[in-house]
């Protein structure tokens, strides 16, 4: 009898394959072979939304072949990924196939291995149309959001600007950031640390407070009158021990990887990008060549929410606990979601495990490449110490009395490593010994050690910490995670500067159209509620047509708002120092498809245009360079006016062109600079940074608000004082 098995991927077909042995045939569709068209919206709003399915361009030759193989094949069964999409693309092959939809044609697997395959393979089912039809919403519901903004935007601002269901919500959450930091105000404190001595061993006690009636009373240190008034009080020399704390700490294991947690993680400990991540996780899943055994899926499905570990998982990662390290170093232990994060329909899979923990990173390296080895060890690792004991720490804590003035010392020691014998990365903070005191024993004090300090902003976002809100928030999927960011990116919304995710002035412009006219696009709770909808009618509880149908009535409403009030917004282009040698004008840089270039900004009467070169963004200066005497030049870089040696490369010297305004700094009495981000925003900074982080995106004035006393700063050309709470 010839089965015939389509999946997805190529790489997939190649290793189940060899798992079926001469009776089946295993073909690949190459991912979708049916969607929307790419040239019109394709949804047809009258007639209750229904899409307007096309082959997809180029995949001519796959149908081809697969319909060739349909027709000689006794059985034909569908084997795409197990979820949403996965079920979509099944139901589009049978469309195209002519396969009868209430027969068992579907075949479901989490793990690309042999047991898993045969398995599967003996246990079809029907195509799930209510997962079918969740797919079918979320791809309507983001085809009207972008189809349909997405020209407004080129039309009133720029062309190539796109707006959609998650994107812009993400960029939101990136935006509104960026504002709590601009309209941040620093707030100074001060910190006091004593370094203690008994007999040849040092240690820090911090200030924490003062006793009152024999109480510790909490306190924080606000300004210098107040640290001089403590130092003022305390013995220099001696302090004493007030209490002593001893106590057992335990550290437990975080939960195996679902999809989210997994990019970030890699993120935060590899420095993969969200992309790259399921990139190479799509490679672990699909197969690898392991030397000896050929292709084989080395972890299970990479698109789950789940926590869930099968029975097999457990009792594997048991045996293999036991006989490496020893049966103390075991726990089992069952991880589930919050009643407010659980969903039902995305817990059909186990989380992202190795399929045989007998494969050790260490194992199979020489068969991995360096990221592949690095996000399977990331894998394997979160998974074996998932289900492993704690790990016991020793925690000393000393409180000290000097005249009053309550200081702390903490010692952490760690007595058994348990699951950090495989899962502990080098950010973990370090052990530290505390010496052995007494009550009411008088120690030495070595060192006194005020330090001022001013209360930071909060930081940008990372892909990680961004990814986290959007699960947390309930917004979008973690597949569509990655592919979020890199739109943001690519459409230069948002720019990583050290890891951290920047908004742009695009971005923000965005932003603010995008708030003014359609605001439940960029409203998270919406966003979220859109979600549980998807997932109700994945479970089968809602009427796709319904929920898009009610979406769209207010979702007109805006565009049309829009499409009348929007005023169109004139983006100047950057004139170069280059002149047109047709008509003598300075030209523009433009962006194009492939980049930036030079263009006569007399077109359409002038059609020239020019490659970009290097030498288009320099200027001579008199400035001499200090390491090598050469000439410095003006350049224009990607994130404004800078400095470099004109001997480069044997000379790399650069430095910022610093801009000075006639305001001095109001925490150190400096001067205030004009600065630019990597973003092209332009701010004011001290310039004795970093001793002096001053930092304002409005421009500070001399003048004092006659109100508060505060700094006045110019806001839309106009002195407002910069204590928001000032009226």
């Amino acid at each position: 009898m010839n089965n015939l098995l389509i999946v997805e991927s190529p790489a997939k077909a190649k290793t189940i394959g060899k798992f079926l042995g001469k009776n089946y045939t295993v073909k690949a569709s190459v991912g979708h072979v049916r969607d929307l068209p790419k040239s019109k919206i394709g949804i047809d709003v009258e007639n209750n939304f229904e899409p307007n399915y096309i082959t997809i361009r180029g995949k001519g030759d796959v149908i081809k072949e697969l319909k060739k193989e349909a027709k000689k094949a006794d059985n034909i069964y569908l084997a795409t990924d197990p979820d949403r999409e996965g079920e979509a693309i099944s139901w589009h092959l049978a469309k195209i196939l002519n396969l009868d939809e209430s027969k068992e044609i579907r075949i479901e697997f989490n793990e690309i291995t042999k047991d898993a395959i045969k398995k599967a393979s003996k246990n079809p089912r029907k195509i799930n149309l209510d997962l079918v039809d969740a797919q079918q919403a979320r791809r309507v519901l983001d085809r009207l959001v972008g189809y349909n903004i997405s020209p407004l935007l080129w039309k009133k601002i720029e062309k190539g600007l796109s707006a959609g269901r998650v994107q812009s919500v993400a960029l939101k959450l990136i935006i509104d950031r960026e504002r709590e930091i601009m309209d941040f105000k620093p707030e100074e404190y001060w910190t006091l640390e004593l370094e203690v001595k008994k007999s040849k061993k040092k240690f820090t006690a911090k200030y924490v407070g003062d006793l009152k009636n024999e109480k510790l009373s909490k306190k924080k240190i606000k300004n210098e009158e107040e640290i001089n008034e403590i130092l003022n009080k305390l013995n220099k020399e001696k302090i004493e021990v007030y209490k002593i704390d001893k106590a057992k700490s335990y550290s437990k294991p975080s939960a195996p990887f679902t999809t989210s947690s997994l990019q970030q993680e890699a993120n935060r400990r590899i420095n993969f990008t969200a992309k790259k991540t399921m990139m190479v996780a799509q490679q672990l899943y699909e197969g690898i060549n392991i030397k000896g055994e050929g292709s084989v899926g080395l972890v299970t499905y990479i698109r789950t929410d789940s926590f869930r570990l099968s029975d097999e998982a457990v009792n594997s990662s048991k045996e293999y606990i036991t006989q490496s390290y020893g049966e103390n170093y075991y726990q089992h232990r069952v991880y589930t979601k919050s009643k407010k994060s659980e969903n039902k329909v995305q817990d059909a899979h186990e989380a992202i495990r190795p399929t045989s923990v007998s494969k050790s990173p260490e194992l199979i390296k020489d068969s991995l490449t360096s990221d592949q080895y690095k996000l399977y060890s990331l894998i394997w690792k979160r998974f074996v110490a998932s289900q492993m004991v704690d790990a016991v720490y020793d925690v000393t804590k000393i409180l000290l009395n000097n005249n009053n003035n309550v200081f702390e010392a903490n010692g952490k020691i760690l007595v058994f490593d348990g699951y950090k014998l495989i899962y502990k990365y080098s950010d973990e903070s370090e052990s530290k010994m505390l010496p052995e005191v007494e009550q009411n024993e008088h120690l030495d004090i070595e060192k006194i050690d005020p330090e001022q300090h001013f209360t930071q902003p909060p930081a940008r976002y990372t892909e990680a910490s961004l990814i986290k809100d959007l699960e947390e928030k309930g917004i979008g999927r973690p597949s569509t995670y990655a592919p979020t960011i890199t739109t943001i990116t690519s459409r230069e919304y948002v720019v990583k500067e050290k890891g951290n995710l920047m908004p742009t002035d695009m971005g923000f412009l965005v932003t603010e159209m995008m708030e003014k006219y359609f605001s439940n696009i960029v409203n998270d709770k919406f966003t979220a509620e859109m979600e549980n909808n998807l997932d109700e009618i994945a479970q089968g509880n809602k009427d796709w047509h319904d929920i898009i149908s009610e979406f769209f009535k207010d979702f007109k409403q805006e565009l049309d708002v829009a499409e009348k009030e929007m005023e169109e917004i004139e983006i100047k282009d950057e004139v170069s120092d280059v002149k047109c040698e047709n008509c003598g004008e300075f030209m523009v840089i433009k962006k194009g498809r492939y980049g930036k270039f030079l263009a006569c900004p007399n077109y359409p009467e002038c059609k020239n245009t020019k490659a970009l070169k290097d030498k288009d963004t320099v200027e001579e200066t008199n400035e001499v360079c200090e390491n090598c005497g050469s000439k410095m030049l003006k350049r224009k870089g990607r994130y404004g006016e800078f400095l470099a040696c004109s001997n480069y490369p044997e000379c790399k010297n650069t430095k910022p062109i610093v801009k000075t305004i006639d305001v001095n700094c109001p925490l150190c009495g400096g001067k205030i600079a004009v600065k630019f981000s990597k973003a092209g925003r332009r701010f004011f900074g001290c310039t004795n940074y970093p001793e002096c982080k001053y930092m304002s995106w409005l421009e500070p004035t001399n003048e004092k608000c006659p109100k508060c006393g505060e700094m006045m700063v110019l806001k839309e050309n106009k002195a407002v004082c910069i204590n928001k709470n000032c009226i």
